[in-house]
């Protein structure tokens, strides 16, 4: 399986559990992995034929920054099945990463892998 990948998409979003963090917008930045198999784009040289990073770059700003999720778990679960539904990946891997949550740190987060490899 072959990989197309998106790095250091940045989104603002509502989320945190603490009463300040529900009145901000926060910015996160998302990893994405997502396995498909390209040689069809490839031999046709067509867009059609494999995810594009444009069109999943423009549902996750719409999806994520209209999210209200307490969690970066939750919104990594969901980014994930939303993914692979809505364009048909087999396997996916999101990295979300909330930079400044903690002081000391220069962002945490998650990242998690979802579906079948082959």
């Amino acid at each position: 399986m072959d990989k197309v990948f998106i790095r250091g998409l940045a989104i603002e979003t509502l989320i945190g559990v603490f009463d300040w963090e529900r009145e901000i917008r926060q910015r996160l930045l998302l990893d994405l992995d997502l396995g498909t198999d390209i040689r069809p784009a490839a031999s046709g040289d067509d867009i059609n034929c494999t995810p594009s990073y444009k069109e999943v770059a423009d549902r996750l700003h719409e999806f994520v920054g209209g999210s209200e999720f307490q969690l970066v778990e939750t919104l990594a679960e969901e980014v994930a099945h939303l993914l692979m539904r809505e364009f048909r990946l087999p396997w996916i891997r999101v990295r979300v990463a909330k930079p400044g949550a903690v002081i000391s740190a220069a962002e945490v987060g998650v990242e998690i892998e979802r579906g079948e490899w082959r």
